[in-house]
């Protein structure tokens, strides 16, 4: 049963409490087995059961559970680098999807990729989230829209699934926009979904949750109703993108369909906030998305008055959100949302695991959890967001073992 030891400060960030509680351990160790938790607590309070473990140093760092970054668009094919350029001279996010740009270019571009490319490019970018420190992704599809397309790029999260040094939470988002073939015909394009697509990835357990795009130009309130009840039925969890370009009552549905989350509600009303609280969905904040379409973000303030959990994520994907980076997205929900350090840091552990139905095992650095966790050259959190510093993580652990060591 190692133990790790010299310890500046360890984050249990607990899955219950306060919009601050990040359970701060000073002078703090950790012993865990069989890749959980099996102790944690100040050094002085080690129990002398320990004392003839294997030690290990954290030499004088902080520990923070594993990140979780849980919602990206993580397999694709091609790149939208001159949509980048448009949108710096004016050109709008809807005005470049009108003209068959944005979601539906990169669809053509996924369509054509073999899996293989699709894989070799989601390890090169996992790549980059371990030495970030996190430990935990949830990926959707949705670049496909076709059965085969749309299996093909969930096929590629269970490939990194077994061979990532990570856990790969995958999400079907087939209702990420109406295909071409079906431009004329959208019903049938949702008959597909939920008579072929759903069935198929949920007989081949392919996904955990379904998602949907409710907004204008995408699916309607009604139409994610009938693919929720369908998803549902078949064992899948709903997710929703709600709110992002206009007020949809995203949130109200998301809460109504009992949706393990929400994500964007940059336009989200008072109304759905206080269905979203009742309903205990949680908020995921996508902050470098709106940093990129220059939009407000979310009223992150109100939301966490009313007592909604509110989750930070990057989005990734190759149009508004193409930095795959969790430590700027929460640097940025710091500077933009005016999140304090501490809302932040349980915005990408517990309360984004609690955005994948994890949180009674990832998350958390606490006896019975997942001993996923970074080690951080910093003092504090607060010293680790005043500078904005990813390469601060100098070791990151997946079920107990070294991922990633600078």
């Amino acid at each position: 049963m190692p133990v790790l030891t010299d310890i500046s400060r360890l984050y249990t960030c607990p899955p219950e409490g306060g919009p601050e509680d990040v359970g701060a351990i000073d002078d703090a160790a950790l012993a865990w087995r069989d890749g959980m938790v099996s102790w944690v607590g100040r050094r002085s309070d080690l129990p002398v059961s320990f004392a003839d473990e294997p030690v290990q140093s954290a030499s004088g760092a902080m520990v923070v559970p594993g990140l979780v970054d849980c919602h990206t668009h993580l397999a694709f094919g091609g790149d939208r680098t001159h949509e980048f350029v448009e949108r710096l001279r004016g050109t709008s996010y809807l005005e470049i999807a009108a003209r068959g740009g944005g979601i539906l270019s990169t669809v053509r571009e996924t369509r054509d990729a073999p899996e293989a490319d699709l894989t070799q490019r989601a390890e090169k970018v996992l790549t980059r989230m371990i030495a970030q420190g996190v430990t935990t992704v949830e990926a959707k599809s949705g670049y496909g829209l076709s059965v085969a397309d749309e299996v093909k790029q969930l096929s590629v999260y269970r490939a990194l699934e077994l061979s990532a040094s990570q856990r790969i939470v995958p999400t079907l988002l087939a209702a990420h926009a109406v295909p071409p073939e079906f431009a004329e015909n959208r019903s049938g394009y949702l008959d597909l979904i939920c008579e072929s697509i759903l069935p198929r990835v949920a007989s081949e357990g392919l996904a955990v949750f379904c998602d949907a795009f409710v907004e204008k130009g995408a699916f309607t309130p009604d139409e994610a109703r009938r693919l929720f009840t369908v998803a549902k039925a078949h064992g899948l969890t709903p997710k929703l993108h709600a709110d992002q370009l206009s007020d949809m009552d995203g949130g109200a549905l998301a809460a109504e369909v009992g949706a393990a989350s929400a994500d964007h509600l940059e336009y989200i009303s008072d109304s759905s906030i206080r269905a979203m609280a009742g309903a205990g969905t949680v908020a995921v904040s996508l902050p470098l998305a709106t940093l990129v379409l220059d939009v407000e973000p979310l009223p992150v303030n109100a939301l966490i008055e009313a007592g909604v959990p509110v989750a930070v994520a990057t989005d990734f994907n190759p149009g508004s959100a193409p930095v795959p980076s969790l430590p700027l997205a929460m640097w940025t929900a710091c500077v933009r949302q005016r999140m304090t350090p501490a809302q932040v840091l349980r915005g990408v552990t517990t309360h984004a695991a609690r955005a994948l139905a994890l949180h009674r095992s990832v998350g958390s650095l606490e006896v019975g959890y997942a001993a996923d966790w970074a080690v951080v050259d910093r003092a504090s959190i607060e010293a680790w967001m005043v500078d904005f510093a990813p390469e601060a993580v100098i070791q990151t652990v997946y079920a107990g073992r070294a991922v990633y060591t600078s």
